[in-house]
């Protein structure tokens, strides 16, 4: 067996990512000497919110012995340092990390989370952990329940808010199924929603039964999602002792990409909106707010506290004290630093090394916030909290100012900044094609705004995970409606997916007529097109619709000008618009139901730079019916690549694009797509969106209320 007791090199980082060569260095420097080495860096051209908040200090002075005091104490508990260890259950980790995680929480007076997927017996030596009760309650009884000093209910997590866990069954060995109670070999997915809690009362009927049980303190973990506000609101209601707003961006075992990348918002601004409503409502005294998601270093953990956290969750950053390189490996069990590898004998990570790491980083953490603190003149923590008046924004739009509570210099971005395709994107288009299914990944999102520079106005929104006010909808167990009627009934779409083989090579072209014959869909081909002539839509020549130049009843009119009420509806292409196609969408949809007309009418969007299910899922929602997307995204996704079994590959992209709606929609809580997502921008918010586009286009800003 390997025994991993040193750190390994850090590989060359061919995209952008969130946890740097710089961010990791910091880390291990701390893990590796337990003294502070950098407060208050500036990192304000960064894209990411946090980022560009900034403490109304100069001073960024070093001290190996501050004086500020970092203890807390919250429900009973008593802390060195607010620092939860986040929670990563015995699966996504490989047992010996989560071991160390427990004995760093016991050394240092902070405290740890469990994760779900029941107890390692090694973790349930020690004492200073919060155990998690999930959906799925795997590996979950009494015992475990009262094993630690507080229990949390995860509703939901900022990787994945609406869908549940995901263990990859590759990763279930022995050790995973004695302790999850599940067969070795066997996927765990826990459900979507707790099948038990369906509403906020349901809550509160558990909140209360976990403590008459236990006796404990029970904390809930959400996302950080759009209503978090209210969410957050519901849970103090309900008699909670505190909540985990986890961000997205927030790393975990294992996620789809789609959902990963398209829903949640910054923990910045869920924190600060949380706490606003909170304290406007009476709630906020002897109620914990504990932030998560990318929370790299005392700084990061600082402005949090300053916006109204009260302890903040690493995850992530203690990996990377332990040795995580940020391979993105871990749902198929081969990290490299035996963190989360799959359990085989194989390799394993020496617990003494993590645990010495880990607690010398935390307590390199410590003096740090303590650092912080001396700087900004404070004695003590607790004088830190709420204090939005230290911060000062820059290039932040108003909107975002305001929900953050604090003065700055706005800015009203330029929303086209990066590049359409990046190698990650690729290859994510390509394992799409060639399985057939939503693609899996792990650790934290690297998609724009915050990270990857948007390239077009769909990368500021994201979409809504449903939790607690609303049950999300399980799409691995429950059957979603993706499919759209167009014509007045008159066209079935098993998805609001066009493919457009116009100008395609014809194996191409012949390859997604099949598919679209065999998934009941449509290809567009504009060449084929004149005024007043049928184009047959699929192989057999079955799947008829009439596109024309020209205004007439019966038909669809590919144009941009909606002066004639004629037709079937309207096909809006991006290549000929005057602007871009998110705000002509969100205009005609707005304008057609202004005239009590937007029945009668469908509308396309004809989208050129569109990359997948994501684009066309927020296009649906800010009023398309259905969007033509190119055939080049097989190209792109083949790359220089085996040409072969095309077909196979086209009908892959149709299926795989019709799985990952169905996943969005499920963690929306939506059952039909059509009747309950076209034109609906209550599950789309905006982070940090130029403050007239978002209000042109009818989106809110993330974090308000």
């Amino acid at each position: 067996m390997l025994i991993i007791n040193k750190y390994l090199p850090i590989p060359k980082q061919t995209d952008s990512e969130f946890w740097t060569p710089e961010r990791i260095d910091h880390i291990r420097n701390l893990a590796l000497t337990s003294k502070p080495y950098k407060v208050l860096e500036s990192r304000r051209n960064s894209l990411r919110i946090l980022d560009r908040v900034e403490f109304l200090t100069d001073r960024k002075d070093v001290s190996e012995s501050p004086r500020a005091v970092t203890r807390i104490s919250f429900s009973g508990i008593d802390m060195a340092v607010p620092l939860y260890l986040g929670d990563m259950s015995y699966g996504a980790l490989s047992g010996n990390p989560n071991i160390a995680i427990a004995r760093a929480a016991d050394i240092t007076g902070t405290l740890a989370g469990t994760g779900e997927g029941g107890l390692h017996p090694e973790v349930a030596k020690h004492k200073r952990i919060f155990v998690q009760w999930a959906s799925a309650r795997f590996g979950v009884d009494i015992d475990v329940l009262n094993a630690g000093m507080g229990i949390v209910i995860k509703i939901g997590q900022g990787a994945k808010p609406g869908i549940g866990g995901h263990l990859p069954g590759s990763k279930v060995t022995e050790p995973i199924s004695k302790t999850r109670r599940i067969p070795i070999g066997m996927d765990a997915i826990s459900p979507a929603p707790h099948h038990d809690i369906y509403s906020i009362e349901d809550l509160g009927q558990r909140i209360e039964a976990l403590k008459e049980a236990t006796g404990k303190p029970v904390f809930v973990k959400v996302a950080a999602t759009n209503y978090i506000p209210y969410v957050v609101s519901g849970i103090a209601r309900m008699g909670a002792n505190g909540v985990i707003i986890d961000g997205h961006g927030a790393g975990t075992g294992a996620t789809p990409v789609v959902i990963r990348d398209n829903l949640g918002i910054p923990i910045e601004l869920a924190v600060a909106s949380a706490d606003s409503v909170l304290r406007e409502q009476g709630l906020r005294e002897n109620f914990t707010i504990i932030a998560a998601g990318r929370v790299a270093d005392a700084t990061d953990a600082a402005k949090l506290f300053a916006l109204g956290a009260d302890v903040v969750s690493v995850g992530t950053a203690a990996l990377v004290a332990m040795g995580c390189v940020m391979v993105h490996k871990c749902h198929i069990g081969s990290c490299p630093t035996a963190l989360t590898n799959k359990i085989d004998g194989t390799r394993e990570m020496d617990v003494e090394f993590g645990t010495k790491a880990l607690v010398n980083f935390i307590n390199g953490f410590k003096l740090e916030l303590a650092n912080v603190l001396d700087n900004l003149g404070l004695n003590d923590i607790n004088e830190l909290k709420g204090r939005r008046d230290l911060l000062y924004g820059y290039g932040l739009s108003r909107d975002v100012l305001e929900i953050l509570g604090i003065k700055g210099e706005s800015e009203e971005l330029n929303p086209k900044l990066g590049e359409l395709w990046n190698k990650r994107r690729r290859f994510e288009l390509h394992e799409l094609v060639n399985k057939g299914d939503p693609v899996i990944t792990s650790m934290g999102s690297t998609s724009p705004p915050e990270i990857e520079k948007p390239a077009r106005i769909i990368d500021w929104l994201r979409t809504d995970g449903a939790q607690v006010t609303r049950p999300s909808i399980d799409p691995y167990r429950e059957d979603i409606d993706t499919s759209f009627l167009l014509d007045k009934g008159r066209i079935y779409l098993s998805l609001p997916v066009i493919i457009d083989v116009t100008d395609a090579p014809e194996d191409v072209k012949r390859a997604f007529s099949w598919a679209a014959l065999a998934t009941s869909t449509l290809v567009f081909d504009e060449r084929a097109m004149s005024p007043y002539e049928e184009v047959y839509m699929s192989s057999d020549g079955k799947g008829i619709v009439k596109w024309s130049r020209i205004p007439e009843r019966g038909s669809y009119y590919l144009g941009s000008k909606l002066t004639e009420v004629k037709v079937s509806g309207y096909i809006l292409d991006e290549d000929s618009l005057d602007e871009d196609l998110e705000i002509v969408v969100s205009d005609v949809d707005t304008k057609l139901k202004e005239a009590g007309i937007r029945n009668q009418f469908d509308v396309i969007a004809k989208a050129s730079r569109i990359r997948g299910a994501g684009d066309v899922f927020k296009l649906v929602l800010l009023g398309a019916d259905a969007v033509i997307v190119p055939y080049k995204l097989l190209e792109i996704a083949i790359g220089e690549g085996n040409r072969g079994n095309l077909k196979e590959k086209a009908f892959n992209f149709i299926i795989g694009t019709r799985k990952e709606i169905a996943l969005l929609a499920g963690a929306a809580g939506v059952f039909s797509v059509q009747s309950s997502v076209t034109g609906n921008r209550e599950l789309l918010r905006a982070v940090n969106l130029n403050s007239y586009i978002a209000r042109r286009i009818r989106v809110r800003q993330a974090g308000s209320l």
